[in-house]
């Protein structure tokens, strides 16, 4: 009876560690995972964006690839004939100043 007993304690016990290590991990390690990787996403796309304006911003062509096709980006400040100088906003007139 008596290791029986034992027995049941040590079923017992090891259920309540394997439900708490799945509460720990819910609750605390897999939101940590996921956050950690939407900010590295986040960066990424920051940092795409930021090299395709800087390339744009120097005319040159900067070629996007979509799916099977691919379109080319252009400054519309590398035109000027065609898209007319750019317009200054109030920030920038009063900072020229």
């Amino acid at each position: 009876m008596r290791d029986k007993t034992k027995i049941l304690m040590g079923i017992l016990i090891a259920i309540i560690v394997v439900l708490a290590a799945i509460v720990v991990y819910a609750f605390l390690i897999q939101p940590g995972i996921t956050g950690y990787a939407a900010q590295k996403q986040q960066e990424g796309i920051d940092f795409a964006i930021m090299n395709i304006a800087q390339m744009a911003a120097q005319c040159q062509p900067v070629p996007l690839t979509v799916g099977e096709d691919t379109i080319t980006l252009f400054a519309a400040e590398c035109f000027p004939d065609i898209f007319g100088t750019p317009q200054q906003t109030s920030q920038q007139s009063s900072e020229l100043e």
